[in-house]
């Protein structure tokens, strides 16, 4: 190998400097910090289909988000699990990924136990008593704690639904969940939730529900009535209670460490923009939820209205099956919307 002379080791060194200089400047901030200038395309993750409420809140979201920020977000959508389980995408946030995911307060509690109480059987009568649990110091405070395990809540505005049961045997009463494989999410929730009830709960990803029922893993399953019907159970299932054992408000979150390297301004952007969605999306639930149940009607489903105390009175002892909660927590949720009243 020939050697370099002088004047050319001195120009590579020359060129080198310069190349550094250029990085050290665009870096200036902290590593991997997004500058002001640049473009951000956030990956939206969420297990329901295409057409459903969520999907339409998603893509309400894109729309503002994009607009409002003059094209500087950019929100990429993935339906359907696209990007794994609801458990997998929350640890890829956690990891610093550009992901948003809709996830539920259920599955939250696997890193801030309190928190899980939101999605209870039976904790509250209406929606807004749920909301406005998210106005509380206690909610700000568990959110804190979130904070400190690497997840940021985005927007806590989006009304899931009520959420009844689908079965292919009737069910009237919790006696008659006794052996039934129902499927649920994978987290503690609802896995002892549905033991309370009787049954025998089956976690498995959304995506895989039709399968499962088709080939008789699982005797039904459980959601609210527009992600029944995007999952298609009523073609195997014929029987539907409307058990509404809980009523969900979910939240998008996000990786505090992503969150932390976008500028002030579009983090300011994607929350009031996801806020806005969601309250978009909540005459949009509402109506889905009134037409599904009519459309079941009309192709010969049969519908249970049951009396809804045995299952009430069932379910809790779902309040004493998490040691890791707070002591008193049930009672501290009632005190708080004993107040807002």
């Amino acid at each position: 190998m020939k050697k370099l002379n002088k004047w050319t080791l001195f120009t590579l060194l020359t060129i080198l400097a310069l190349l550094v200089s250029a990085c050290s400047e665009k870096d200036s901030s902290k590593d991997g910090e997004v500058k002001g200038d640049e473009k951000v395309v956030i990956n939206v993750a969420y297990g329901n289909q295409p057409g459903e409420p969520i999907d339409q809140l998603a893509k309400k979201w894109k729309e503002l988000a994009e607009e409002k920020s003059e094209g500087k977000l950019e929100l990429v959508l993935y339906p359907s699990s696209q990007l794994g389980s609801e458990k997998d995408v929350v640890e890829q946030a956690i990891m610093g990924n550009n992901v948003v995911i809709f996830t539920g307060y259920d599955f939250l509690m696997d890193y801030v136990p309190d928190v899980g109480i939101l999605t209870a059987p039976y904790l509250t009568e209406d929606f807004d008593d749920l909301l406005y649990l998210t106005t509380t110091d206690w909610f700000k405070e568990q959110t804190e704690k979130l904070n400190t395990e690497g997840i940021d809540i985005v927007t806590t505005n989006t009304i899931y639904g009520k959420r009844q049961l689908m079965t292919t045997e009737p069910v009237l009463t919790p006696n008659d969940l006794k052996g039934m494989k129902i499927r649920v999410p994978n987290n503690q929730m609802y896995i002892k939730s549905f033991e309370a009830l009787g049954a025998v709960p089956t976690p498995m990803p959304l995506a895989d529900l039709y399968t499962a029922l088709q080939q008789g893993l699982i005797d039904g399953a459980e959601n609210p009535l527009p992600v029944l019907k995007g999952s298609k159970m009523n073609e195997i299932a014929k029987h539907l209670s409307l058990t509404e054992h809980t009523k969900i408000m979910s939240p998008w979150i996000a990786g505090t460490a992503f969150m932390e390297s976008l500028p002030e301004d579009l983090v300011k952007i994607l929350k009031e923009s996801g806020d806005e969605a969601g309250e978009y999306a909540k005459a949009i639930t509402d109506q889905e939820s009134e037409t599904v149940l009519a459309e079941f009607e009309a192709e010969g489903i049969e519908i249970h209205e049951v009396d809804l105390k045995p299952f009430k009175e069932a379910a809790k002892s779902v309040y004493t099956s998490f040691p890791d909660w707070t002591p008193n927590l049930y009672e501290t949720i009632q005190q708080l919307i004993e107040e807002k009243k």
